[in-house]
């Protein structure tokens, strides 16, 4: 796990570096893979902002949040990559089960409604 924080237009403090590493340490665990991370920590125009990306093998992910509490933004940061990453599990899990694609299902939904239509119209 390899995680480079960045600050730009902000004094960088040890409670923060160590709020950011174990925030985005804890989503190691949602990963086959090792990760390596890097957040940036900035303040434009009074806004604090974070923004984190994620590589761990093929997968990427990215979030970038605004509020007015640096703290704030970095919780909902890594719960958009949380999100993020759950998701992409789901669609891996749904397609190794064998479960229909998105287009397949949209497809079979088409022929039924134009079924429905040539049976109402006899």
């Amino acid at each position: 796990m390899n995680i480079a924080i960045t600050f730009r237009h902000i004094e960088s403090t040890d409670a923060l570096k160590e709020y950011c590493q174990d925030k985005v340490g804890k989503l190691q665990k949602f990963l086959r893979k090792p990760m390596k991370a890097s957040v940036t920590l900035s303040v434009e125009k009074g806004q604090q902002i974070a923004e984190v990306n994620i590589n761990a093998g093929s997968e990427h992910y990215t979030a970038k949040e605004t509020s007015e509490n640096m703290y704030a933004s970095l919780d909902r940061v890594c719960d958009k990559v949380m999100h993020q990453m759950q998701h992409a599990k789901t669609v891996k899990v749904g397609s190794k089960r064998g479960s229909m694609s998105a287009g397949e299902f949209a497809r079979i939904s088409q022929i039924e409604v134009e079924r429905e239509l040539a049976a109402n119209e006899d």
